[in-house]
């Protein structure tokens, strides 16, 4: 019996020198619990998880003696609204996190988004871009990705350099594609230039609905397009845009930041398909430590994009801020008691919330994507790429910022370095091999009070552009429409800007000719 205690009292011992133990290793570290909400099935979803896991590991070996640790938690989306809000209710009330990186997608992103205001738990996303998301209107939104209405005056300066004044939309029907449209629109009004067709492509949509939209605008003669869609449609857009001949001498193509961030993972097949399209996408600036990533990178994955750069340093922010923040201890304040994981009423409040909030706020690093710095709640941006896909490869032909516009070239301190050039930036390679840009017909017309049944020049009361109507018109339009190739155009009056009356006579006009 004695010996019995004795074994007893020995196990105890034992038992309290492990838990004395445990104390020991983790004493003065506080664990924050942090949520991720990812779709795992996607490649941005995949890149993404691995880039926030390295994040941690990379951010506390730096930060040995930093007494806070991040915890994350997991959770996979599916790529379904409802369950990336099932995920982050469940994140909330059943692990209490203190912030949650994600969803994925803008889509997903609006119902949490709003639980995140209602509990103040902070939703920083690095790939929900679209406009119609803003941290302006929710306080506890985070875009650690810059807004794709960041890329549009850059578009339109592209737009303007190259004189295009017809350009039409192509983008995907969700929320992502519909919501840059009106920023879009107003950029290209700016710079006089007209969109006389908008392509809103349903999502889902298969290849012989895709096909059919292509036929339909290849009929109406235009040969400038700006597409607006998410790596997965746009790959198979550009497909069947080479197959329906579009992608040939005469045409010219412009894709914004979210097909291009994504063009190092894509098929070769779809890269050949490309040729000669022009992108724009954010500026990552040269630095040891992203080379050292891309290094090791390489040794255990496929490809990386600029969404894991992101998570990455959105990883890093986190981090730095809960140490900033003092956390010692945090919980939340529940407002009902349930059992039920996705009870709405049952959602508690983060005690730590508003300090977190603000620590991530006021948080500024140079990462690997470049300097981390949120304006307004978002990443500012600096600069953007404007690059040519010529082989299987983006060849940078030059450069644009807000202060300087665009440029051939950035000097080594990553300021603007302006170019004599008249184009403003590198000679491209245009679909079809060419060098020679896409030309417009450009078509004088004289301004007269009489003879107004064969030509007659008015004015578009709102966009002040000309109208020009008659039987001369006319008969031009009718073998323009029947043209077998893309034939762009443009009627000049020939008047002088400011009376509007004419320039001079018919021989005069016909000089014009020889100056062209």
């Amino acid at each position: 019996m004695r010996m019995a205690k004795q074994k007893s009292f020995c196990c105890f011992l034992c038992f309290l020198s492990v838990i004395l133990w445990s104390e020991q290793v983790t004493m003065g570290k506080v664990i924050i619990r942090v949520g991720v909400v990812l779709d795992m099935n996607s490649a941005v979803g995949k890149t993404a998880e691995n880039c926030i896991s390295a994040a941690a590991n990379d951010f506390y070996a730096w930060n040995a003696d930093y007494r806070t640790r991040i915890s994350l938690v997991t959770r996979d989306s599916k790529g379904d609204v409802v369950t990336a809000a099932s995920a982050a209710l469940d994140l909330m009330k059943n692990e209490e996190v203190e912030a949650i990186i994600g969803p994925q997608r803008s889509s997903e992103a609006k119902f949490v988004i709003e639980l995140g205001n209602k509990t103040q738990v902070p939703i920083l996303s690095f790939s929900a871009t679209s406009p119609a998301l803003t941290p302006v209107q929710s306080n506890y939104f985070i875009r650690t990705a810059q807004s794709d209405s960041s890329q549009v005056k850059a578009i339109a300066s592209i737009v303007e350099t190259y004189g295009w004044r017809e350009i039409v939309l192509i983008y995907e029907g969700t929320e992502y594609g519909i919501a840059l449209v009106p920023y879009l629109l107003n950029a290209f009004h700016a710079i006089g230039t007209r969109v006389p067709y908008e392509s809103c492509i349903p999502s889902p949509s298969d290849d012989t609905e895709i096909m059919n939209e292509l036929h339909k605008i290849k009929k109406m003669q235009e040969s400038v397009f700006l597409v607006h869609m998410t790596a997965s449609m746009g790959s198979r857009l550009f497909l069947l845009a080479e197959s329906a001949g579009m992608m040939s001498e005469g045409y010219a193509w412009l894709v914004t930041t979210g097909l291009s961030t994504l063009l190092d993972p894509v098929d070769a097949k779809v890269m050949d398909s490309m040729e000669g399209v022009l992108g724009v996408k954010p500026y990552v600036p040269k630095s040891i430590e992203l080379e050292g990533f891309k290094s090791r990178w390489k040794k255990n994955f496929n490809s990386e994009n600029l969404f894991g750069l992101w998570a990455y340093d959105t990883v890093w922010a986190i981090a730095m801020a809960v140490e900033r923040a003092g956390i010692v201890h945090s919980s939340f304040l529940k407002q009902n008691a349930s059992n039920r994981s996705a009870d709405l009423a049952a959602l508690g409040i983060s005690e730590m919330g508003p300090r977190l909030l603000k620590s991530i706020l006021n948080t500024t690093f140079d990462g690997l994507s470049g300097k981390f710095q949120l304006v307004k709640g978002e990443m500012a941006p600096f600069a953007f790429e404007i690059f040519n896909v010529v082989g299987r490869s983006e060849r940078v032909i030059g450069y644009w910022t807000e202060k300087g516009g665009l440029s051939q070239s950035l000097d080594s301190s990553s300021k603007i370095s302006h170019s004599n050039s008249k184009t403003k930036l590198k000679q491209p390679i245009w679909p079809g091999g060419t060098i020679q840009q896409p030309k417009k017909l450009r078509i004088g017309v004289p301004v007269r009070s009489d003879f107004s049944e064969f030509i007659k020049v008015e004015w578009d009361q709102q966009s002040n552009e000309p109208i020009v109507s008659g039987f001369s018109a006319e008969v031009f339009l009718a073998v323009h429409d029947i043209l077998p190739f893309p034939l762009p155009y443009e009627f000049i009056p020939f008047m002088n800007e400011s009376s509007r009356k004419s320039a001079g006579t018919y021989d005069d006009l016909l000089r014009q000719i020889e100056h062209q």
